[in-house]
């Protein structure tokens, strides 16, 4: 039997973070526990695709809101085996979800702009149907129905392309190269929005948590759209580094994982119920380089 859900409202919660140690994960326990009571837990704790541990975990910590950001991102890894992708991005958001209703907790999931196929050419409103092209992709769609279909008072959060201090990400990686490369190759025709975990986190807690909006599926990433080329260039700029981006096609980019060529997100849903979204992705890329420097 599935217990009353919980609201979210403006008041402090007990919350449960999956992914804890993870980027997002890491700045996400900072942004609540001004306001929440927050304990982390990550695979070393218990391992979501063990659908006992994720019920006998949520029912010794019985929180009011879980919010999971535990996942297998490794696209190309994902690709290469997919049997793994789903276990732990479909199978065990399942299990989570599905202990998570036994207890009547509220459901945070963070899910991924690769649910769509690039094809439409502008940004990703809510309300646009889902085709992702990658093992990836599907996986974290999976994930998004299981939350749907188990527990009734869910947020399922899309958010792409992150960028942040706690962990490898595509900007690190590229100011990390500029050391060593005067010149750096980069893909130039996929298109997407960069997102600073720590602005997400805000967002998560002060738009999401704090009770806002209405249950549902949001899309939550810094604001404007830019190509894989543009980024590199615009960090290697405020980083001041030499180097220089040298723009090439995705063709010459070969990896087992397809790429959608333009998976920017719009936050729609928020905009609708009057909430503004994230600043501009420079604003936070500005913030995350001097925050790191």
């Amino acid at each position: 039997m599935v217990a009353e859900m919980t609201p979210l409202s403006g008041k402090s919660h007990k919350v449960l973070v999956t992914g804890a140690r993870g980027m997002l994960g890491r700045e996400l326990c900072k942004a609540l526990s001004a306001a929440h009571e927050v304990r982390g837990v990550d695979i070393e704790d218990f391992d979501l695709t063990d659908a006992a541990a994720a019920r006998k975990a949520l029912a010794a910590e019985r929180p009011q809101v879980v919010v999971n950001c535990a996942a297998w991102t490794d696209v190309d890894g994902c690709e290469r085996d997919p049997g793994r992708a789903f276990l732990h991005n479909g199978w065990g958001t399942w299990n989570l979800a599905k202990a998570a209703a036994d207890i009547g907790a509220a459901l945070v999931h963070l899910s991924t702009d690769f649910v769509f196929d690039g094809a439409k050419g502008e940004p990703y409103t809510e309300f646009d149907l889902p085709n992702p092209l990658s093992a990836y992709g599907a996986s974290k769609l999976a994930g998004e129905e299981a939350v749907r279909s188990m527990v009734p008072h869910h947020y399922i959060v899309r958010s792409a392309w992150l960028f942040g201090s706690h962990g490898p990400n595509f900007v690190r990686t590229i100011l990390e190269t500029s050391a060593e490369r005067e010149e750096i190759r980069v893909v130039a025709d996929q298109f997407g929005s960069p997102t600073y975990t720590r602005d997400l986190a805000r967002g998560l807690a002060e738009i999401i948590l704090a009770g806002r909006v209405v249950p549902g599926t949001y899309h939550m990433v810094n604001s404007g759209v830019c190509s894989w080329a543009e980024l590199a260039a615009e960090a290697l700029r405020l980083a001041r580094r030499p180097a220089r981006v040298n723009p090439v096609p995705a063709a010459e980019w070969p990896s087992p994982a397809p790429r959608p060529a333009y998976s920017a997100l719009r936050s729609r849903r928020l905009e609708l119920q009057g909430i503004p979204g994230l600043r501009d992705w420079r604003e936070a890329l500005t913030g995350y380089i001097e925050e790191s420097s």
